[in-house]
């Protein structure tokens, strides 16, 4: 097998070291004439991690595969594929949940 290029490594050395199951990483590379784009899967309950608080690490992760890429002379673009049974509820439509639940106790 070929060796990794630095980006994919660089993510996947993090990655695994941040997570609980270093196992479920997965990352996919593709490039095309935009750049380079790096798709990571991780475990369900690892998404935390990966995110951040208000998505301080998911920034972190990309400032580093932006510089690691300019000093390759390539754009990198991280994509975080959220997992089928992650439980992460989209915030508008659970406020508009707790709206008509109020307005039915009333």
């Amino acid at each position: 097998m070929a060796e990794q290029p630095v980006d994919q490594k660089i993510l996947e050395f993090i990655v695994k070291n941040i997570v609980s199951n270093p196992d479920a990483v997965q990352i996919e590379r593709k490039v095309d004439e935009m750049g380079v784009l790096l798709s990571l899967k991780v475990d369900p309950n690892d998404m935390a991690q990966i995110i951040g608080r208000q998505g301080s690490m998911a920034k972190a992760l990309r400032t580093i595969l932006k510089v690691a890429g300019a000093k390759n002379k390539a754009r990198v673009n991280l994509k975080i594929e959220e997992p089928a049974g992650s439980s992460r509820v989209n915030r508008e439509a659970q406020k508009i949940t707790d709206d008509i639940i109020n307005d039915l106790k009333i």
